[in-house]
């Protein structure tokens, strides 16, 4: 059994298609065929169901996948170690967001403790991340979803509130708090779906007894607030977004009933190996949601 054919079998197993398989891996299809049946030959058992030019992973190739990718997370995490030895990966952390407010005060304050880190910086989907660390192609991900696996630790940092805010001159622009069905007939400004913190505000008011009607969609939260400025609607802000603002133009509004609130953790995988830096991250990235914490606290 070689490492090769256990690449093509975990190419193979992912894509379930012998022919995009061979594609991908840039090698005949016949060849990889053969390499496949040996592969089989030498478990003593299949690990695909075919049925005419169909093949789809089954028991035996499920449970197999499983080992051979933990054997080639433990092959990357070796390499990684053996570099840090060699002081060639010691400054680098890579970090995946579904939040990526968070980065330029977060990455910001811990580079000026340590100028020498270089980091590369991903923003993805939940499930995205969820892979990622899995297959140790990241450090560290922050996401506001609970990430639920046997071999990654998610940590929750802090639990924040999320507001509405209204344009200058709106009829609730007196208010300090609402509950959420006296805008079920409001436009919403919102950001695109898909992102988790669309998911969690339409559950928000779904809990309300409405669904939004969404005027506008986003993905830049700054665009979001000029469009509530202009009168175009309402929009749900998370409290860190708020207090970053040095000198906030719109209406927050606390939302009564229901509860609105968000949780975002950190998570990695139990089985990457944490260079010096990464660990030096991993205390910081606490100490400073803990101090993000006492301030939201501190907010009227």
């Amino acid at each position: 059994m070689e490492l090769l054919q256990l690449k093509y079998f975990q190419t193979v197993a992912r894509l379930e298609h012998m022919s995009k398989a061979a594609e991908e891996l840039n090698i005949a299809q016949p060849s990889l065929s053969k390499t496949i049946a040996r592969l089989e030959e030498d478990l003593g058992v299949p690990l695909f169901d075919r049925q005419n030019r169909q093949i789809k992973l089954n028991r035996y190739g499920k449970i197999f996948l499983g080992r051979v990718e933990r054997a080639f997370m433990e092959l990357k995490e070796g390499k990684r170690e053996i570099l840090e030895l060699a002081e060639r990966n010691q400054h680098k952390i890579s970090l995946a967001v579904s939040i990526p407010r968070v980065l330029p005060d977060l990455l910001g304050s811990f580079l000026k403790k340590y100028p020498q880190v270089h980091f590369q910086q991903f923003v993805h989907s939940t499930s995205s991340m969820k892979r990622h660390l899995k297959n140790g192609e990241i450090d560290f991900c922050i996401s506001s979803v609970p990430i639920e696996d046997p071999e990654i630790i998610w940590q929750p940092l802090f639990t924040e509130e999320i507001f509405l805010i209204v344009p200058p001159g709106h009829r609730l622009e007196g208010r300090e708090t609402i509950y959420l069905d006296e805008v079920k007939d409001e436009s919403f400004i919102s950001m695109h779906t898909g992102y988790e913190i669309r998911n969690l505000t339409d559950e928000f008011c779904r809990k309300a007894g409405f669904m939004p009607h969404i005027a506008f969609e986003g993905d830049e939260p700054g665009v979001i607030g000029d469009l509530v400025k202009q009168g175009l609607g309402v929009a749900f802000i998370p409290a860190i977004y708020w207090i970053h603002q040095k000198k906030p133009t719109l209406n927050r509004l606390r939302i009564l009933e229901p509860t609105c609130q968000r949780t975002i953790g950190l998570g990695w995988s139990k089985r990457r190996y944490f260079s010096e830096t990464a660990r030096q991250f991993h205390q910081f990235i606490f100490e400073y949601f803990s101090n993000i914490s006492s301030r939201l606290k501190e907010m009227p």
